[in-house]
């Protein structure tokens, strides 16, 4: 309110709706009374105008007419012009009726000053708006005949093509100018979009009459199928093509032209917006001590950027390294400073350091994102893998329910179902351990299963792009391979979610699409970077690494799998553990580890994860 009243701006604004709220009136009985006005009408009008003008405007104010930038006008904004001139009619009505029996005071002014006024007050503010985009049009006329500007191609004449080509003529610091959309819907061909002509489908884009320099791929709801044909209409072309990114990766939606970037192998991928129930969600994190583990990891450091917009009451991070403690503290401290963020230098596998990180922090809902997760290295040190991914998460799971945690959420993988790796098959104990507590404890134990994450550390993506950097080869394990891929924060997301869920005992699996060949994964990274793959980029096959399988799996056959509430998430409930057999056998696995014994710990993984078969080295 004292922002409004010190700007000059709210003062004009008030002037403009004060005359044109008093012109309405008096035009209303010029209109009723054909040009001759008599006395009495006179009369009342000056009985009735002096507290009419101040009335419509106090109402105006409180449907926010004043707040808004006239130069933006939107459709909500003539709404709440729609409300307030419609509400203030109706009570100047029933005040002339109480006041005055309507004597003297013809029915019909009343009907025309709210239509005038309807008219004058929304009019005024499209008025600003036309003449501002004028000015702006003019200019970008101008350009236009600079050499400077380039051609745009735009494909997709839906929302995000209209706010583009909005965008393109109302900035004027971006030198392209839009020849034209791409659609493959009939129904909008031959149509315009401010001004702007549909000049066909996808197909037609190398039979265009009028030349352009770059291409706009505006389709960001696109899935995969449709996502790659276009990318390969555009390869075709050989001019560059840039996308937008989907709504999601815009803060409130809002569209800018630099957030327009180049066409990535997750945009290839399709990846689905993910649909969350933020009320759940925000009813487990909302004021409580989270603690995450691993989170400098990429999932760990997405799940603390996850968490924070739901406003915990304090934030712990745990990790390893000291450089990725640094990094992910100093961007707490930057991007969310008002949430209190305690940071943890700690190994999981040193139990009493995890016990001191407990003892002090006191978090009530955990999430155990620290693992070794990369399969060659750890069937290289299979000791390594049992000591961090079996011990460590013993020790952190001991340590929750010392602290009487409310809730613990183990990420898995998809490693853990049929393993043929160490790693795979430690994490498959890891979630072995939370099915043996359901009810034991008071915390809930749950555990998130999920496949291969773009752009997480050990992804093949960036290994994929230094290989294309250094002009090749690209290595692919077996041209048959095919592996499952989500994105970073649509993980996050879906174990946030999956954390809300939990009753206790459960693995919840997260929908990952349809599984990646990673030859095509490579081929269409390849193509992205403008290279031919196999003629200018060559794909060299190297064979499965220790540890590896053809195809991933997010089941095992018969672990009784059901739908939630949620689209992307299954879950597998209550399935029987025998709690002291499965001590005895991690007991005696990790003796072997701290022994580095690679053959009693392939044996005793055998033991305790029975479907675990070890690949020949």
């Amino acid at each position: 309110m004292k922002n409004l009243l010190r700007n000059p701006n709210f003062y004009y604004m008030l002037l403009i709706d004060a005359v044109m709220v008093s012109s309405s009136y008096l035009l209303s009985y010029l209109l009723r009374y054909e040009i001759s006005i008599p006395y009495e009408a006179w009369d009342g009008i000056r009985r009735t105008l002096p507290w009419i003008l101040p009335f419509k405007l106090i109402v105006f104010y409180a449907f926010n007419l004043y707040r808004g930038m006239w130069r933006y006008t939107s459709v909500q904004d003539l709404k709440n012009v729609v409300k307030a001139s419609s509400l203030s009619s109706i009570v100047i009505v029933l005040t002339v009726l109480f006041l005055f029996r309507f004597e003297g005071f013809p029915r019909s002014v009343f009907a025309i000053d709210w239509v005038l006024t309807l008219l004058f007050i929304s009019g005024a503010r499209i008025a600003v708006r036309l003449i501002l985009a004028n000015n702006i049009s003019s200019f970008w006329k101008l350009r236009q005949k600079t050499p400077a500007s380039r051609h745009l191609l735009i494909i997709g004449a839906g929302d995000a093509g209209e706010k583009a080509i909005r965008e393109l003529q109302e900035n004027p610091n971006v030198r392209m100018r839009p020849i034209g959309f791409l659609d493959d819907d009939e129904d909008k061909q031959g149509k315009m979009i401010h001004g702007v002509p549909v000049l066909g489908i996808v197909d037609d884009i190398d039979h265009l009459p009028e030349p352009f320099d770059e291409i706009l791929i505006a389709t960001p709801s696109a899935r995969a199928e449709q996502m790659r044909r276009i990318v390969a209409a555009c390869e075709r072309t050989g001019r560059r093509y840039r996308t937008m990114p989907g709504i999601g990766e815009l803060i409130d939606g809002k569209l800018s032209v630099k957030a327009i970037r180049e066409v990535t192998i997750e945009d290839v991928l399709g990846r689905e917006e993910v649909r969350l129930n933020q009320d759940a969600i925000r009813s487990y994190l909302e004021g409580r001590r989270i603690l995450v583990t691993g989170a400098g990891g990429s999932i760990g450091s997405e799940l603390v950027r996850q968490i924070r917009r739901y406003r915990p009451a304090k934030l712990g991070v745990l990790e390893f390294s000291e450089f990725n403690l640094f990094s992910v503290e100093s961007e707490c401290r930057r991007y969310f400073a008002w949430i209190p963020v305690k940071g943890y230098l700690a190994d999981i596998r040193d139990r009493s350091a995890v016990c001191r990180v407990f003892a002090d922090f006191r978090p009530e809902v955990v999430f155990h994102a620290a693992a070794y997760k990369h399969v060659p290295i750890q069937e290289e040190h299979p000791h390594e893998a049992v000591r961090n991914n079996v011990a460590g998460t013993r020790n952190v799971i001991d340590s929750a329910v010392e602290a009487k945690a409310e809730r613990f959420v183990l990420v898995s993988t998809d490693k853990a179902v049929r393993p043929t790796s160490v790693m795979g098959t430690t994490k498959r104990v890891a979630e072995m351990m939370i099915e043996c507590l359901n009810g034991r404890t008071a915390t809930r134990f749950m555990a998130v299963r999920f496949g291969n994450v773009l752009g997480s550390s050990g992804s093949v993506v960036p290994i994929f792009q230094q290989q294309i950097a250094q002009g090749g080869p690209v290595t692919v394990t077996h041209p048959e391979v095919t592996r499952y891929f989500m994105t970073i924060p649509e993980a996050a997301q879906l174990i946030l979610q999956a954390g809300a869920m939990g009753e206790g005992g459960e693995i919840f699996i997260l929908d990952m699409g349809k599984p990646v060949r990673i030859a095509d994964m490579a081929r269409d990274m390849i193509r992205l970077n403008g290279f031919e793959p196999d003629k200018e980029i060559p794909i060299r096959y190297i064979g499965l690494r220790p540890g590896e399988k053809l195809y991933e799996e997010l089941i095992t056959e018969g672990e009784g799998i059901a739908s939630t509430a949620h689209e992307k998430i299954r879950v597998i409930r209550g399935r029987s553990c025998d709690a002291d057999r499965l001590d005895a056998g991690i007991r005696e696995l990790v003796d072997a580890a701290h022994r580095a014994d690679a053959p009693a710990i392939k044996k005793m993984l055998a033991e305790i994860v029975p479907e675990y078969t070890p690949s020949s080295d």
